[in-house]
């Protein structure tokens, strides 16, 4: 959506994300969001409404498809081997795209203007700001023992506290 096809930007992808894990159903907001934005640009308010319910139909029918037919067979389905290899492979498959995405978001977060040059350069382009953020939510997630009650009380604070002082 962002590098192949433009119809989002970066800055907008990284809101989808933040978005998403501050809520339950990850995925489904980050899909809701994301065909909102680029519908929105596209073709207005309604083209927008009209994405929104054409993502919501397609992220939920296959789940609960899948739920409402597999459900009595799950047992009998999860005893087979090939079965449980092809789904094994599925959540390798899925943990590396989360891993892609994470490096690609962390990458757009500390290097908004993209990272090239020298190492020197990079380090020089770096945003502080985020970084400052992202140093502050693992400590906190290590000292509170994963406590995400905290971790965003505690960032939003200081990143709404960051963007005052900096004007960002």
């Amino acid at each position: 959506m962002v590098q192949d096809h433009g119809w989002i930007t970066a800055a907008q992808m990284i809101d989808a994300l933040g978005l998403a894990e501050t809520t339950p159903g990850p995925l489904i907001l980050v899909t809701q969001f994301t065909s909102h934005i680029a519908a929105e640009a596209e073709g207005g308010l309604g083209l927008a409404a009209l994405a929104g319910l054409l993502t919501l139909w397609m992220v939920f029918t296959p789940c609960f498809l899948y739920i409402f037919l597999a459900a009595p067979y799950l047992e009998r389905l999860l005893a087979l081997p090939r079965l449980r290899a092809a789904l094994g492979g599925i959540t390798a498959a899925v943990t590396g795209v989360i891993a892609s995405l994470s490096l690609w978001f962390a990458l757009s977060v500390l290097w908004p203007g993209g990272l090239s040059g020298t190492p020197a350069q990079a380090f020089a382009q770096i945003s502080w700001p985020a970084l400052a953020l992202i140093a502050s939510g693992a400590a906190l997630t290590w000292l509170t023992k994963g406590n995400l009650f905290i971790l965003i009380i505690i960032n939003g604070v200081l990143g709404f506290a960051l963007v005052s002082a900096l004007g960002l």
